[in-house]
């Protein structure tokens, strides 16, 4: 029997440097399917974030079976689904959007796709104190996988002390048995030594943001260190991090496992994580 011929796209601004699309047809050929994956940067079309509906719409009858939604859409495009997983409707951000007969279903793969990152990358690391810096889109879902993984203390650091504040609150109603507070960045010093890890999830250190998010001297070797940037791979974070000692985690693992989880849920097919973590660093080292 022929298989499905699959359309995928990743709805975004500026989303034309994306490794995604290549990620997800290199394994989708290695289990020999038909697989095109285009993107549909908003900003080069002269789209506004309040055009995902219209999106939605055009892109089903164009016959996609799915789109992952990046920023700045993964909260808009909600009131144009169907439904929703519950891990999406709890975070209040959809990033892969699946069409079925019964509708476009969404769903949030950047919680699950960290979680899964820590667990599968940092083994044996305790997460029960942790300081997570920065409390924007991808901070939500980051701080969500580390309360499901069982951190007891977190702390979120933002410079927006009112966005750090109210992402503690929802944050500290959801799950009531851990602590979560919220601190601006001159909390620092008296937050890290006693952390058990420290997260990043702000921009610095991406190529258009060079540079550290923090006082390289307050990193020591009783802390792992976890960055979410993964273009490039081994940030100025990271490298201070290892030269204090840290274990480390890079931004590839989570962009591989969140991939990995939208994979399966657009092909209902097991990718192998491992495969695509290799494909993810080539990727990112041949495009820098």
């Amino acid at each position: 029997m022929e298989q499905h011929p699959y359309l995928v796209g990743l709805v975004g601004a500026g989303v034309g440097p994306s490794l995604t699309p290549a990620l997800h047809m290199r394994e989708a050929a290695a289990h020999d399917l038909a697989y095109v994956y285009r993107t549909i940067d908003i900003t080069a079309l002269g789209l506004e974030p309040a055009d995902i509906g219209r999106i939605l719409t055009h892109a089903r009858l164009l016959g996609f079976d799915a789109l992952n939604v990046t920023h700045p859409c993964k909260q808009l495009v909600i009131e144009h689904l169907d439904r929703l997983d519950p891990t999406a409707a709890r975070l209040g951000a959809v990033n892969t959007v699946v069409f079925t007969d019964d509708g476009a279903v969404g769903y949030n793969t950047d919680t699950t796709g960290f979680a899964t990152a820590v667990r599968t990358g940092l083994p044996g690391e305790s997460v029960r104190e942790v300081v997570q810096l920065g409390a924007g889109g991808a901070g939500v879902a980051v701080a969500d996988a580390l309360l499901t993984l069982g951190t007891d203390h977190l702390v979120v650091v933002d410079l927006d002390e009112d966005r750090s504040a109210a992402l503690a609150r929802t944050l500290g109603e959801r799950f009531s048995e851990a602590r979560v507070e919220s601190a601006h960045p001159d909390k620092l010093p008296a937050l890290l030594p006693h952390a058990e890890g420290l997260v990043h999830c702000t921009p610095t250190g991406m190529a258009d943001h060079p540079g550290l998010p923090l006082d390289p001297a307050l990193l020591h070797d009783g802390l792992w260190v976890a960055d979410i940037v993964y273009r490039p791979l081994d940030t100025a974070l990271l490298r201070a991090a290892r030269a204090a000692g840290c274990a480390v985690l890079d931004g590839g693992h989570m962009a591989t496992h969140q991939a990995v989880d939208a994979f399966r849920l657009i092909t209902g097919i097991d990718p192998d994580p491992d495969r695509m973590l290799a494909h993810l660093r080539e990727l990112a080292t041949d495009r820098g």
